[in-house]
């Protein structure tokens, strides 16, 4: 697999290619906050946990996934960060947040300022209500969405937490 510059402008053929807002939004809060790893860009869009595992040459598992949800009592997103392999259960999302139903792909850029497939756990445009899988925590490494397909950051479960302020929760089944 081949992973261009981490930084939030790479090049190609000697001319600077500027990365798109969103990957720049989470590049500079990583920074900002001294994480030790920067964004990567993927040649491909990974907008599943499958392809995301398959062009960093990891387990499905190992991708941190953003699942978001609109909360039906007031319209606030609700992001479950949770492990690529696992399927997130509804009623154990609602004991947390409370009753909560989809949400489409205009309230998903609306409310955290990224495409789905793009989800970032942090840089939101309005900040959600996080949740994190436990069963992250059964990987040393885990890579989350950089808020686009194409970008992805290297983390550990514990910087999850860390970086986002979310508790970590029973939320699959």
């Amino acid at each position: 697999m081949s992973q261009p510059s981490p930084s939030a402008a790479g090049t190609a053929g000697g001319a600077t290619i500027e990365r798109p807002e969103g990957f720049r939004r989470v590049a500079a809060l990583l920074a900002a906050r001294g994480h030790p790893h920067a964004p990567v860009w993927l040649e491909v869009a990974a907008r599943t946990s499958q392809e995301a595992a398959d062009a960093l040459g990891v387990a499905v598992g190992q991708i941190a996934k953003s699942v978001v949800f609109r909360r039906v009592a007031d319209a606030r997103a609700v992001l479950v960060v949770a492990s690529g392999d696992r399927r997130v259960d509804e009623a154990k999302v609602t004991a947390h947040a409370g009753p909560i139903g989809r949400a489409d792909a205009t309230f998903v850029k609306a409310s955290t300022g990224f495409a789905i497939g793009g989800v970032s756990p942090l840089a939101h445009a309005t900040e959600p209500i996080v949740l994190i899988d436990r069963e992250l925590f059964r990987f040393d490494v885990i890579w989350a969405a950089a808020g686009h397909p194409n970008g992805v950051f290297r983390l550990t479960p514990g910087e999850l937490v860390v970086l986002t302020g979310a508790p970590v929760a029973d939320v699959t089944p």
